[in-house]
């Protein structure tokens, strides 16, 4: 493609790269064709239709124009339209000088000058594209030399073309846009351009415009060039010495003109200052911060310029000079600028960075006398929340309290606080990050008070849950400080009634967790009444979030087993009392939750805690409540959102509970394993799914249960508490009773096994059979000879089709016949011969 809008040059002016662009004195004069002229014009021209259709829109139309342009942009770029691109370029640029409607313009700055780096970002890509070809890459950091003709002699006709706009501001912005691509003509050429762009500045009459300009300036320089501080420095000292055109008349009328009052105008530089600001104080030294200082004495500590040095050097720097600065802020001209607004910036630097120990409290008085007598809230809020922290960093909960009684006397009068939550937030962040010690934090007298200000339910919940993350990430041993105590659980009650229908899940359990932290942290030593107490309380202030409730009764059940350490397991009067309030006390609370197996381990465990402090009877309620939950368990439950089979828990359950039942003891007006019985008859009774195995499986462990039971001695036992094996010592009706059980709970198994004699169940058939196969040996008497034709038979029923794991068989019978040789065990040994291997045909 041929560079565009070539200018017909004569050889010779093409070795000097840059005698055009700089605007040398003595520059060969060149020949200019009409076609030439034409296009030059045509650059120039801004199109008066585009620019009267911006003129008369909202904001938002305006914001959707201008990025209407950036996408014609992209668009004439991709079509081979490059002097089209220019001239949309060139339309946005000249909108920079337009400040009709002057509070508008920080936002115009930011939308036109993304279409300026559009631009450049297209143009070096295009130039830099030319560089590459099949036989050598460009490296990253290139020199002028690595870039052939064709790239240079591009790159030069875009500086040709932009030095022909006649304008000054868009010459200026769309040259600076394309700064970078001064790499591919001279090592030198970006060096030598930011001066005369620099100079080029000087040409803008508007002082508003003229700082954005040297914001954009700054901007691109440092992304291209940010060795090169002295051109940028040349800018900032070029700025302050035309920034006294800011209070002109010019600008005054241009103010009455627009109906601005300089209070609404002066805000619209420290976007711009402090981003110039920022470039020069880059890696700057402290030296830098006293000569600004000193320029600003020079300017009269003007406040516009004053606010953004504090902004732009560093947090140290300002810290260490921060009574200077007091002084430098009290005598300055604050006309559009308020003062408060200079102690804000001051007070943001020393939250980063301390000031010297001698000068803090002098520091906090001379800020507090200037905001405390601030009559607008917002005004004062602002202020007031930045210079919290620096109180609560450096000073104690007196001057904290003072400082939160002055901000609770500005903001209470007319409700003003509702207009300043954001605010008011934040100081609370900051007193509780700085006081970790929650006994000191609730010994502030206005603490409290000043969480009253916060009436919005929504925005008071936020700020109870910022409390109660402080307190369980700080706090670090347990209290029963009365007045923490007090304060948290008006705290957590205030969290608590926040829930209604409509929360979400995800809140609630957030809500609970904070709530169960703080639970959890309340302990009052070795006094177990006053601890029962406090859970009794809190279950009546916390009976709408589940897993509170739940905390509170693992809590109790806790309580109860350490009532049970303290006297080593033998009661007096006074603590089996106390114990069986305990055990009561869980008995009343788990019909109140919803979750069915939440209820049902609860049951389980709560019944184990009454077993092991000897609360037999108790026991016995706990248990016979947790059976007939079993019936009500649905066949699908939600777990974590998602509807899950319920059985697969229902078998973990029932596992649990039949190894607690070894140690119950039997009820003596209620017969032998009572409560084995009705849980049977439960089992038997529940619905199950058509092609579910777990009602056999369930079966199989009750066969573990009573196997055990028809031990001389159980395999554990829990002191002080007689089970079966000690009440019934191995008497032969006991014994019968639990054949009979055994011999019916087999019958069941058996039955099912026999169903499953179908093509598309025969392998859980075989499954189910070798698992009968291994309770028995591991749990059965094979000297008995129905059990051992029995087990003989299930072995054969595994592999009748050829759909057991051979493997599993194989290993399944080393382990007998290595069994079979232990002492008493020789029985195995025949048993072994009758069972065969057969392989797959």
């Amino acid at each position: 493609m041929p560079p565009l809008g070539v200018l017909v040059l004569e050889k010779s002016h093409l070795c000097d790269v840059n005698s055009f662009c700089l605007g040398r004195a003595g520059t060969a004069a060149f020949a200019m064709s009409e076609k030439v002229r034409t296009r030059l014009e045509e650059l120039d021209d801004f199109e008066e239709g585009s620019q009267k259709e911006l003129l008369n829109l909202t904001q938002q139309d305006y914001v959707n124009r201008i990025e209407e342009l950036n996408q014609s942009l992209k668009d004439a770029w991709a079509s081979d339209q490059k002097v089209k691109a220019l001239k949309i370029v060139i339309q946005c640029s000249k909108l920079l000088s337009d400040t009709s409607v002057i509070q508008f313009y920080p936002s115009k700055f930011v939308l036109i000058t993304d279409i300026l780096d559009t631009f450049g970002k297209l143009v070096y890509e295009r130039i830099f594209s030319m560089c590459v070809d099949n036989r050598s890459v460009l490296p990253d950091h290139f020199s002028p030399e690595n870039a052939n003709d064709t790239a240079k002699e591009t790159c030069l006709n875009w500086f040709f073309k932009i030095a022909s706009i006649r304008e000054l501001i868009p010459r200026f912005y769309v040259e600076a846009s394309i700064l970078k691509c001064n790499k591919f003509l001279s090592k030198t050429g970006i060096s030598e351009c930011l001066p005369r762009l620099t100079c080029m500045i000087r040409g803008i009459g508007d002082p508003l415009v003229s700082v954005y300009a040297r914001a954009y300036l700054c901007r691109v320089g440092m992304e291209v060039a940010p060795h090169l501080k002295e051109s940028l420095n040349k800018n900032f000292f070029d700025f302050l010495l035309t920034f006294k055109q800011i209070h002109g008349d010019t600008v005054q009328n241009q103010l009455v003109v627009q109906g601005v009052e300089l209070p609404s105008y002066l805000p619209l530089y420290p976007p711009a200052m402090d981003w110039i600001f920022q470039c020069i104080s880059y890696h700057a030294p402290e030296t830098l911060l006293t000569e600004m200082m000193e320029r600003c004495k020079k300017l009269g500590n003007n406040a516009l310029l004053l606010n953004s040095v504090m902004s732009a050097f560093r947090a140290e720097f300002i810290a260490t000079r921060s009574m200077d600065f007091i002084g430098m802020i009290k005598e300055c001209d604050e006309s559009g600028f308020p003062k408060h607004l200079l102690f804000r910036s001051l007070g943001l630097n020393l939250a980063l960075a301390d000031p010297p120990e001698s000068d803090r409290l002098q520091i906090l008085n001379e800020a507090w006398k200037v905001i405390t007598k601030l009559k607008n809230p917002q005004d004062y809020i602002n202020c007031a929340e930045v210079w919290v922290e620096y109180t609560c960093k450096h000073f104690t909960k007196r001057e904290v309290n003072t400082v939160l009684a002055d901000v609770i006397k500005h903001m209470t009068p007319d409700r003003a606080f509702e207009d300043s939550y954001p605010q008011l937030q934040l100081i609370i962040k900051k007193v509780i990050a700085y006081f970790h010690d929650f006994s000191v934090l609730f010994s502030v007298e206005k603490f409290l008070p000043f969480l009253d200000m916060f009436q919005k339910e929504s925005v008071r919940v936020e700020v109870c849950k910022c409390i109660m993350e402080a307190f369980i990430k700080h706090q670090q041993e347990p209290t029963k400080d009365p007045v923490i105590l007090n304060a948290l659980l008006h705290v957590c009650k205030t969290m608590h009634d926040s829930v209604n229908a409509l929360t979400l899940e995800d809140e609630k359990r957030m809500l609970s967790y904070l709530i169960n932290g703080f639970i959890k942290m309340v302990s009052f030593g070795r006094d177990f009444e006053q601890q029962l107490s406090f859970y009794v309380e809190s279950r009546s202030m916390f009976c709408n979030l589940e897993p509170v409730l739940v905390q509170l009764i693992h809590s109790v059940n806790r309580l109860a087993m350490e009532t049970r350490k303290v006297m080593k397991g033998n009661h007096s009067r006074k603590t089996a009392a106390f114990v069986r309030a305990c055990v009561a006390y869980c008995f009343i609370t788990i019909p109140s939750l919803t979750g069915i197996f939440t209820r049902l381990n609860l049951y389980l465990h709560s019944g184990q805690v009454a077993l092991a402090n000897q609360c037999l009877s108790q026991a016995d309620a706990f248990f016979k409540a947790a059976i007939s939950l079993i019936p009500e368990v649905p066949k699908m439950i939600n777990i974590e959102g998602k509807m899950r089979p319920s059985e697969s828990f229902l078998l973990e359950f029932l596992c649990n509970f039949f190894s607690t039942l070894l140690i119950v003891p039997d009820h003596p007006e209620r017969g032998v394993l009572f409560l084995v019985r009705e849980l049977l008859n439960v089992i038997q009774d529940y619905t199950w799914e058509d092609n579910s195995d777990e009602k056999i499986r369930i079966y199989t462990c009750v066969l573990h249960l009573l196997s055990a039971m028809s031990q001389e001695t159980y395999l554990y036992h829990i002191d002080k508490v007689d089970s079966n094996d000690s009440l019934y010592g191995g008497d032969s009706k006991f014994l019968a009773e639990n054949n009979k059980l055994c011999e019916t709970v087999m019958a069941q198994i058996l039955e099912h096994l026999k169903t499953l004699a179908k093509d598309e169940a025969l392998k859980r058939q075989s499954s189910l059979g070798l698992s009968f196969f291994n309770s028995i040996l591991a749990h059965g008497d094979l000297r008995n000879n129905k059990l051992n034709q029995l087990s003989v038979n299930l072995w054969h029923l595994a592999q009748r089709h050829g759909c057991a794991d051979t493997r599993t068989m194989v290993k399944t019978l080393e382990y007998i016949k290595k069994r079979s040789k232990q002492p008493d065990m020789t029985h195995l040994t025949e048993l072994a011969l009758r069972l065969p291997l057969q392989t797959r045909t």
